[in-house]
């Protein structure tokens, strides 16, 4: 039998109301409309011309929510060649030169990307079955890849007391919708 696609929309910036499609895989947990709309306000006046990492892309509605708002650059990282595939026909899609797909696995990917200008902002939404959080938060504080006042979103089935976060990351937001923990650190020098 085959699955059949998924469909998500942007809620504001200039590709506000388009949707698009992705394929269906259980994985794919896209962050839904209340959520993307409290986080997106919590970093409204960081977006604009800003690069942003989207390290566990998924269906890659968080990046192409901040691509919609004006950010310069995202960055999506993805482990499923069929969803990295997917992410890259969206992009075009949607007219979107400014986002660049990696298919990779996400910390491999951050052990490896030495060379690239860091990043404004990080969504980290790792798949809830996969205790990645801790290990993705460490890699990316021993990489080059953040940058001085970098905003972090994290995304967990769980509460973050129960997680290690960089003692130099500093929680600035916190909420919790239906059954996900969400959250914004900014990290600090």
């Amino acid at each position: 039998m085959k699955k059949s696609a998924n469909s998500v929309r942007i809620i504001s910036g200039h590709l506000r109301r388009r949707k698009f499609s992705f394929p269906a895989n259980e994985a794919i947990r896209p962050t839904g409309d209340r959520v993307r709309e409290t986080l997106f306000n919590w970093l409204q006046n960081e977006v604009l011309n800003s690069s942003c990492l989207d390290l566990f892309a998924g269906s890659g509605v968080l990046g192409l929510e901040a691509l919609s708002r004006g950010a310069s650059k995202v960055f999506f990282v993805e482990r499923d060649r069929g969803i990295a595939k997917a992410l890259e026909e969206n992009l075009g899609l949607l007219n979107l030169p400014q986002g660049i797909v990696c298919h990779a696995n996400a910390l491999d990917w951050i052990a490896t990307a030495k060379a690239m200008p860091p990043f404004n902002i990080v969504f980290l939404d790792p798949p809830f079955t996969e205790e990645l959080l801790a290990s993705s938060c460490a890699a990316l504080e021993e990489s080059k890849l953040l940058a001085k006042g970098c905003c972090v979103y994290m995304e967990s089935s769980i509460t973050i007391s129960k997680i290690q976060i960089p003692k130099n990351w500093i929680r600035a937001k916190e909420k919790k919708a239906g059954n996900v923990y969400f959250y914004l650190f900014i990290r600090r020098d």
